[in-house]
């Protein structure tokens, strides 16, 4: 079996999970996810988390409303601090936890029902979260120390869950 660098298994599973969070449930009575991704949080919540003024959250792709992205005014800067929020399908989650070549999976206790960290050395990290029947991952930017990266995903992940 070939083995994929990091960098491709990384795009592969993002562009994985774009995909499958535009898949409906595939049951009719299952819970749906919040609507629309920037309601999770207000610009003032980011702002006080990310240590810098941020404006209201935007939608990257103005047809979705399943993706969502605070930045400073003037818009997200490569190595800037930044937030940006995807709502998951349960498949999404559940092929997220999937083992890829250079990429770490870390369970996290105590947020939702469950929760893992997915790091890239690359990219950095991110968490996503399951509480109930909503599926959220949660990425911030700019900040050089992965733990430091954990520590917010984790806090915004926190008082998410206290609007669902």
């Amino acid at each position: 079996m070939p083995i994929i660098p990091a960098s491709c298994a990384l795009a592969l599973e993002t562009a994985l999970t774009l995909c499958l969070c535009s898949i409906p449930p595939a049951t009719a009575g299952a819970a749906t996810p919040p609507g629309d991704a920037c309601s999770l949080f207000t610009a003032s919540q980011v702002s006080r988390v990310l240590g810098v003024a941020v404006t209201n959250g935007q939608h990257p792709i103005p047809s979705s409303l399943l993706l969502c992205a605070w930045a400073p005014a003037g818009g997200a800067q490569l190595d800037g601090k930044k937030l940006s929020v995807n709502l998951m399908t349960e498949r999404a989650f559940e092929v997220g936890k999937t083992p890829a070549h250079g990429i770490a999976k870390t369970p996290v206790i105590g947020v939702g029902d469950d929760a893992y960290y997915v790091t890239d050395g690359g990219r950095g990290t991110g968490l996503s979260v399951r509480s109930g029947g909503t599926y959220v991952r949660i990425w911030v930017g700019g900040f050089p120390v992965e733990k430091k990266q954990k520590e917010l995903e984790k806090a915004l992940a926190l008082q998410m869950l206290t609007k669902l």
